[in-house]
């Protein structure tokens, strides 16, 4: 990702930042203050919301019916509500670049086993008794 896209997305992590409620985010003036200061369930609906839009416009793209550009409009909506939940729960974008670099180069095949080897070993942990 460049520099520029790192700092574009920083920059708008930090509107939504000041935008949380604790910040004097002005619900009645600021979308961004609206869902937060609604809490979790009215961003997670809109994070569902916004994948589905996705989906259907990743689908018209596939079919001809719609441009290409339909498809990133989504994509953003879709990033942008996440960034919301992303600072509801203190995190940055910066701390999903990191994930993604820390899988660079790692197989998604691998990436999905090993998730399901360490579900299973907190499963077990969990299940254990002392």
């Amino acid at each position: 990702m460049s520099t520029s896209s790192n700092d574009s997305l920083a920059r708008l992590a930090a509107i939504i930042d000041s935008r949380k409620p604790e910040r004097g985010g002005d619900a009645t003036s600021s979308y961004v203050a609206r869902l937060l200061h609604k809490g979790p369930d009215a961003f997670l609906k809109k994070i569902g919301e916004e994948a589905t839009e996705v989906v259907m416009a990743a689908k018209d793209v596939q079919h001809g019916s719609a441009e290409a550009a339909t498809l990133v409009y989504e994509v953003a909506d879709l990033w942008f509500h996440s960034m919301i939940a992303l600072a509801h729960f203190g995190l940055q974008p910066a701390d999903v670049i990191a994930e993604l670099e820390r899988r660079e180069g790692t197989s998604g095949i691998e990436e999905k086993a090993l998730r399901k080897v360490q579900s299973r070993e907190r499963e077990d942990a969990g299940g254990a008794t002392p």
